[in-house]
């Protein structure tokens, strides 16, 4: 690490505390205020926006970016609108920070209860996606967090004009430019500090490829929001309404191949397969999409060889597994065993075997009659998420105000002493 880049880093987590406590006691109008000013800069800057992120998409092709990293990076008119939306939708939500619950009256006479504060600097670590540049902004200033925003190389002329219209929302709102900074450099250096600080940051929520994702959770000493893989499973019942069954499967893969909410196996169930498989088969092949099977699956349509691998893979590309299981119990102990946790969905008819699917699947988000595409912070009600999480503790699922929260104990007494009756 260069020294230049170390004392870079080292300034920005400086401002960045400084001004997390100023946004941390910011009034809700403050903050709205910050937040619809920001939302109206985007608007204004559409073409300063599409200029700028021209200047990327060109030399990703140059580079040989993937066509869905590509995909991931276009800022298109609609991807302005929905950062816009997102933006007010924020706005609107309640503001969690200062709600007190549970307030209760002990033998003592003494009352405890629980007030939902800020985390404090929250450093988000993410590639390819400009428009995270907004969600992660937006959920942390609504949540009073300052936050250190280090978007991927490849998006660093997008990531800056969209910058610009946040600090043009700060400024408005009379808060801190500090309170949300976004990474200049793209120096891989700079994460390495980042992770290592935790006099300054509190928290990191890395978005990206699994390799960013493991270096973080390896190297970080500053505690992490994460999930790694999206391998998310569709199972059709012995028991669904198999053309809901295909609607709801086709959805789950092909509204948009690059998400981590995309199906990436499909498992059916052996007493439907014969019925389901080949039309389903058939609307996949017309879509373009690749299917790889187990022998069973390959018995009833034409489909490559699935090998072991493939059970594990997030292809986030147009490529399906496709499994034939015994039933229930196979299928949830494939998704548990080869799942990672992320969202995975049953469609069923039957209540018993709905309720054991969401009961025993050890997933993040469970769903029934449902698309795995709705996991997703928005579909949520949350106005935006800052990624999903797949850990258990803190935060589980799609992170949105609440996840960037945490609680702390407050105690209100009039003049109790332990150990004494009070006079």
């Amino acid at each position: 690490m260069t020294e230049s880049v170390l004392d870079y880093m080292t300034r920005l987590g400086r401002a960045a505390r400084e001004a997390s406590r100023v946004i941390g006691r910011a009034s809700t109008a403050q903050k709205n205020r910050a937040l619809q000013a920001a939302a109206n800069a985007l608007d204004a800057a559409r073409a300063e926006l599409a200029a700028a992120n021209e200047q990327d998409l060109a030399a990703g092709r140059a580079n040989g970016l993937e066509p869905a990293l590509l995909e991931r990076l276009e800022l298109t008119p609609a991807r302005i609108d929905g950062m816009i939306v997102g933006l007010r939708q924020v706005a609107a939500l309640p503001d969690p920070v200062g709600a007190i619950r549970d307030m209760s009256f002990r033998p003592s006479g003494i009352q405890v209860g629980k007030m939902r504060v800020p985390l404090g600097v929250i450093g988000i670590i993410y590639e390819s996606r400009p428009n995270v540049t907004i969600d992660a902004a937006s959920l942390c200033l609504k949540s009073g967090n300052a936050t250190i925003l280090r978007g991927g190389s490849e998006a660093i002329h997008s990531n800056r004009a969209i910058a610009t219209c946040i600090q043009r929302g700060l400024a408005e709102a009379e808060l801190p430019a500090a309170v949300v900074q976004v990474v200049e450099t793209t120096d891989r250096a700079a994460v390495g500090a980042m992770i290592t600080m935790p006099e300054y940051v509190d928290v990191i929520v890395p978005r990206g490829g699994r390799g960013l994702i493991e270096r973080i959770s390896r190297d970080a000493r500053v505690p992490v929001i994460k999930h790694l893989d999206g391998i998310c499973h569709v199972y059709v019942s012995a028991h669904a309404d198999l053309p809901k069954a295909q609607r709801i499967a086709f959805n789950a893969k092909t509204y948009r191949y690059g998400i981590c909410g995309a199906m990436e196996t499909l498992l059916v169930d052996q007493t439907v397969a014969k019925d389901f498989l080949p039309s389903m088969a058939a609307q996949f092949r017309e879509k373009g999409v690749e299917l790889r099977g187990c022998e069973r699956t390959r018995a009833i349509i034409d489909a490559v060889a699935a090998s072991e691998d493939d059970w594990n893979t997030e292809y986030l590309a147009p490529v399906l597994s496709i499994r034939v299981v015994d039933g229930l119990d196979q299928a949830i102990e494939h998704i548990n065993h080869y799942g990672s946790h992320h969202t995975d969905s049953i469609v069923s008819e039957n209540l018993a075997d709905t309720r054991r699917f969401v009961a025993e699947v050890d997933s993040a988000s469970v769903m029934i009659n449902t698309p795995t595409c709705f996991a997703d912070g928005f579909e949520y009600g949350l106005g935006a998420e800052i990624g999903i999480s797949t850990d258990k503790l803190h935060a589980r699922g799609p992170v949105g105000l609440e996840g960037l929260t945490c609680e702390k104990y407050i105690v209100v007494g009039d003049g109790q002493l332990r150990g004494q009756a009070t006079v």
